[in-house]
């Protein structure tokens, strides 16, 4: 019987263990913590088209929808449509930080076209001062 308890306390340790490693590598928990912490994190699964990208910079949380088409020689994402979670989130963006977002994206699709949504598709295309603040 003294056995059987010492078995299944040290399957439960062995449990609180496996819990508490995939709790700290969970990829949610991660862009979560670097959301509120104003850093950059990306949280993107390459090798699924269908699945969209989140991302954080500056305390902003942006989503990212891949498209599918052909290039000449593959198929591969052509396009990526952006667009932020909240607009008030944007306060003290300057374009020069969609630039590097979009630097970054390009680096995982070197052949999409990144579009982004309303309203920082026209902050985008004015031409004003690169470091004039997006209100």
């Amino acid at each position: 019987m003294m056995w059987l308890i010492r078995f299944l306390l040290f399957a439960l340790i062995l449990f609180l263990i496996y819990r508490t490693i995939k709790f700290i590598l969970n990829p949610k928990r991660k862009l979560e913590l670097a959301h509120e912490q104003k850093r950059f994190y990306l949280l993107d699964d390459p090798n699924n088209v269908r699945k969209n990208f989140l991302l954080t910079y500056k305390g902003a949380l942006f989503e990212g929808e891949k498209y599918l088409g052909t290039t000449n020689t593959q198929f591969d994402v052509v396009s990526i449509f952006i667009w932020p979670h909240s607009v008030n989130a944007l306060k003290g963006f300057v374009r020069e930080d969609f630039r590097f977002l979009e630097q970054i994206i390009q680096v995982d699709y070197p052949n999409a076209k990144i579009d982004w949504k309303s309203p920082v598709k026209e902050f985008i295309q004015k031409n004003h001062d690169p470091e004039t603040p997006y209100e």
